[in-house]
């Protein structure tokens, strides 16, 4: 029988409103890959009964939970925004969890004949560049950013900037990626930037 290889893995990053979800959906619909996204699997964790609920809720205390027993979202997220030690505390129960899962689905996608596999992540986290063959860093300028939320998602302007504010600069999102997508034009250049790449590698779509 044939060894079972690893998939090719590529990581997505880049700061709100680059438009991510429009490369994962081209990666999955012409590329065939199979997605994951971090923050999904961050909120499967912290799910009742799951060890990431369980560890939150022993840090923080049952003031984060909802009547029915889940984490109240927003009251984890005030308290994290207020209190930096609480937020340090949460991270590092939550990212080393997600990131043993995302290898645990990599390698079940390996079994699963997959090829292709794609991470989404909001930060690129040296620590974890070993489950990545490349990352690719999703570009889009400061202004067309803003001009997406604030039709999108009905931001304001200031909470735009202030999100973007809070994240790493471009210059940083380069410096920890290999590859860049620039997601400024059409949804074509898009598609075509992300073939190039992909036939450099060996892809064929």
């Amino acid at each position: 029988m044939a060894e079972k290889k690893r998939p090719f893995v590529v990581g997505v990053t880049g700061g709100v409103g680059s438009g991510k979800s429009c490369i994962l959906q081209i990666l999955k619909d012409s590329w065939n890959a199979r997605i994951f996204l971090a923050d999904d699997i961050a909120h499967e964790l912290m799910e009742p009964g799951q060890a990431g609920w369980r560890q939150v809720k022993d840090a923080l205390g049952e003031e984060i939970l909802a009547a029915d027993g889940t984490i109240d979202r927003k009251a984890m997220a005030a308290r994290i925004f207020s209190d930096p030690a609480a937020r340090e505390t949460v991270n590092s129960i939550i990212h080393p969890m997600v990131w043993e899962e995302v290898r645990r689905r990599l390698f079940e996608a390996g079994e699963d004949g997959v090829r292709l596999a794609v991470v989404e992540a909001a930060l690129p986290g040296e620590k974890v560049h070993d489950i990545y063959d490349e990352m690719w860093y999703v570009y889009t300028s400061r202004e067309n950013r803003i001009r997406r939320l604030m039709e999108g998602r009905g931001y304001t302007r200031e909470k735009c900037e202030s999100i973007m504010d809070s994240q790493l600069s471009d210059e940083e999102f380069r410096r920890l990626c290999t590859f860049e997508i620039d997601n400024n034009g059409s949804l074509e250049s898009a598609k075509e930037q992300i073939r190039k790449r992909l036939e450099n590698r060996g892809f064929a779509a």
